[in-house]
Order: structure tokens, then sequence, then C-alpha cells
């Protein structure tokens, strides 16, 4: 899937901007859709996180919030890109993908956050 660059810097979020937004205390939801093992064994530990493993996130759909930002996480960026764009695809409008997932935060926020 090829997106353009402005379509792209709308539906992602640096590390480093989410840092921030953890910092400032907003009010998000950090949604996970990496495997419960893979959460287990690394995970960002200043915001808990909404585990749902990707191919679950139809299921629970109805129970994520419109109301406030989305930001979703993955162990690259791959797994949250697609599920960026299929939430966008069902009525979610303030949704964004974690640009390099948890090994973007282990490389540029905190290096005691495992890489696998």
């Amino acid at each position: 899937m090829f997106l353009d660059r402005d379509t792209y810097q709308k539906i992602h979020i640096s590390v480093q901007e989410l840092k921030e937004k953890i910092d400032k205390g907003e009010d998000f939801v950090l949604l996970d859709v990496r495997e419960p093992q893979e959460y287990n064994f690394s995970r960002i530990k200043e915001k808990e996180a909404m585990l749902v493993p990707l191919m679950k996130l139809p299921s629970v759909v109805n129970q994520l919030p419109k109301d406030k930002p989305i930001y979703v996480l993955c162990r690259s960026g791959n797994r949250s890109l697609q599920a960026t764009l299929w939430l966008l695809e069902h009525g979610f409008d303030n949704v964004k993908n974690v640009e390099g997932g948890i090994l973007a935060w282990s490389d540029y926020i905190d290096p005691t956050v495992r890489k696998y």
C-alpha cells in the first residue's frame, strides 16, 4: 500500500511525540495490537496499553472510544499501520500509528525496553 507524504504524516506519530503526550498526562488510548506474549516480554512502562491483538480488533471495535485519540502500537509499525487504516475505515477519525513501534521506543526513548 502506498501512502502519499501528507497522508503518512497525518496518520503517524513518532515515539518522541508519544513520549511528550505521556509526560504531559494527555488523555488517550494506547492500543497495542501485538500478541500477549510480545506485550509481556516488552512494553512501554510509562503508559498502560489496551492489548488487542490485530486479528481480534474487529471483535472489540465497539469497545474503543471515539471521543479520545487512539495511538496504535506494535513491534515495528507494520501491524499497527494495518490497524490504524482499518480503524479509519470504520469511523475512527482520531487514530495514529506509532511510527517504528516498540523497536523505535527502545531505540529513542527507553533502551531498557527489550527488543525481539
